[in-house]
């Protein structure tokens, strides 16, 4: 399946409406964010670092532990009215231009 950021907004936010709490205050989302991200960076560890994991650890997968980051990063988008697209091709924008001559480009195939 394959989501557009706004179908991915909307469906965060008709899961969060049915809710009466509703979307978490943007100092609680953002301590949200970083614990998915902590959980992200520990599976990375196990999977790609000199970390393995006790046996008594649950095996997660790093789609599950993104997927995680993608929920809470579109909560937290939705919850300050920010439309992730726009948000993207600003910061796109912004590095293709700063960052255009930053890395060594491939040779074009001719």
């Amino acid at each position: 399946m394959n989501l557009s950021t706004q179908e991915m907004q909307k469906r965060v936010d008709q899961y969060i409406s049915q809710f009466k709490e509703g979307y978490f205050s943007p100092l609680s989302m953002q301590a949200r964010l970083s614990e998915e991200v902590g959980e992200l960076a520990r599976e990375v560890n196990h999977v790609y670092g000199e970390k393995p994991k006790k046996d008594t650890e649950a095996e997660k997968a790093l789609e599950e532990e993104l997927g995680d980051v993608l929920f809470v990063l579109t909560s937290f988008a939705n919850s300050l009215d920010i439309d992730l697209s726009e948000a993207f091709d600003l910061s796109m924008g912004k590095i293709e231009t700063r960052d255009k001559d930053r890395w060594t480009k491939k040779e074009e195939e001719r």
